[in-house]
């Protein structure tokens, strides 16, 4: 009898469909379609890809996998898109607190990056950014920064996925001479990483006061002859615009639009500072937008009209800025606070509900960086992506919505597994390809180094 049944179980399994991963979740949103909530399914994973999204009992029955997990009481969701930072500015954590966008630039970043930021620096700083991202559920991030090649190596060996947009700023600085050598080492980056999967390149002109109308006409046509991303810090304050204005008479998203810098290859940072021609602008050219609520607020930047960008069709996705201006990447507080702020802005509660915001956070920043057709949200075909969060918390009780307790009650620290291209780099809050106590180690040198307590 127990040879017979053996055999029975074996020839069963043989007819399963053999894949590497099988995933069982209590719960299970996929952001795509919207407004949908499926309970107690499974996802299967092969190749880095989702094969299929089923109920768990049809999908035990159906494939064979090398790996099984089990999610109790875990909400399995897209991996969150950080769709700008300055991850190497980790380093810089709490370093210059409490001071407005200008001096806290001028008089404390800058001088301190031109000190400091090299590759060994940006090396560090990404890994030290890359474990609190992981261990907030962000599976792709966007970054710009100085010595971008070091950033991607990092990325890359790590495992996450990222586009890497290199510095362009007319004056020297610690990476580059001028906008031309910034743009030529920046296309043989791309070169570098051209048929990688999970890491690509795009143009960061730093800002309309730091570029020259001559280097951005050069972005553009590349931009557009390459097919490559653009981001760019752009109406930050008030201040910014109005200077542009005493200076040429025009906004600086008019002159960015007359220069042709505006497309959907276009992503626009911050963008506090705006009127309804800006976003009449940004709506008939399909530019993006990455919002950075905490960084904004900590400087005292302004406020984004979350909700008024939505109403007229633009694309509106989340950012943290650098931990330096933000102190944290904690991309489920970053939706939470631009879920809050949008109805406090706007005046209307209904502002901007949960599904919207955990949209900006997935396939709206997948839009914004052009991988919507890998990431942003679980559907067959696209990259096995995911973050799993522990909605079992006695803070989090009674749990009357998921997606409810996801935007407005849970953050980094009840994520508990996430996969990227369906490698797990986070398993039940432990980081599997970043040393913690390296990490630790590393974070305190720079510290004592900027201390002046070291060399």
């Amino acid at each position: 009898m127990a040879i017979s049944n053996t055999t029975e179980n074996h020839e069963k399994s043989n007819k399963k469909q053999p894949i590497d991963t099988l995933i069982h979740a209590r719960w299970i949103i996929p952001v795509v379609p919207e407004q949908r909530l499926y309970e107690n399914c499974s996802l299967a994973i092969h190749n880095g890809k989702i094969q299929a999204l089923l109920p768990s009992t049809e999908a035990r029955g159906r494939f064979l996998a090398a790996e099984e997990f089990d999610l109790d009481n875990q909400l399995l969701i897209p991996g969150l898109i950080n769709t700008h930072n300055h991850a190497a500015m980790s380093l810089l954590r709490g370093f210059a607190d409490d001071h407005p966008l200008m001096t806290w630039l001028q008089q404390h970043i800058w001088p301190a990056e031109q000190k400091w930021v090299s590759p060994d620096f940006v090396t560090d700083g990404t890994r030290l950014a890359m474990a609190e991202m992981l261990r907030s559920g962000t599976t792709t991030f966007a970054d710009q920064y100085f010595f971008p090649e070091a950033t991607a190596a990092a990325a890359r060996e790590a495992g996450m996925r990222a586009q890497i947009a290199f510095p362009v700023i007319d004056f020297p600085n610690a990476w580059s001479r001028n906008s031309d050598e910034a743009i030529d080492k920046g296309l043989a980056l791309r070169d570098d990483y051209r048929s990688h999967t999970r890491i690509g390149l795009a143009f960061a002109p730093h800002a309309p006061y730091t570029v020259s109308d001559e280097t951005l006409k050069k972005i553009a046509i590349y931009a557009n002859e390459l097919q490559m991303p653009v981001q760019m810090h752009l109406h930050e304050t008030a201040g910014e615009v109005e200077e542009a204005q005493t200076k040429s008479g025009e906004r600086p998203i008019e002159r960015l639009h007359k220069l042709g810098l505006l497309s959907p290859q276009m992503l626009c940072v911050h963008m506090t500072a705006l009127n309804d021609g800006d976003i009449d602008l940004l709506q008939k050219t399909g530019a993006h937008i990455a919002h950075c609520p905490r960084s904004n607020l900590k400087l005292a930047s302004g406020f984004t009209p979350v909700a008024r960008l939505i109403d007229a069709g633009v694309n509106v996705a989340i950012g943290t800025d650098g931990a330096a201006s933000n102190n944290g990447l904690d991309m489920l507080q970053e939706t939470n606070t631009a879920a809050l702020l949008a109805k406090a802005v706007s005046g209307n509660a209904a502002a901007l509900p949960a599904h919207q915001a955990l949209a900006m956070a997935t396939i709206n920043g997948a839009r914004a960086l052009g991988i919507d057709d890998v990431t942003g949200s679980i559907e067959v075909g696209k990259a096995a992506d995911l973050c799993a969060i522990d909605l079992n918390e006695l803070e989090q009780q009674p749990l009357h919505d998921p997606l409810s307790q996801l935007i407005y009650t849970a953050n980094g620290h009840h994520v508990r597994n996430v996969w990227v291209a369906g490698k797990l780099l986070l398993k039940d809050r432990r980081l599997m390809t970043l040393n913690e106590q390296e990490l630790r180690q590393r974070a305190g040198v720079w510290r004592d180094r900027i201390a002046g307590l070291a060399k």
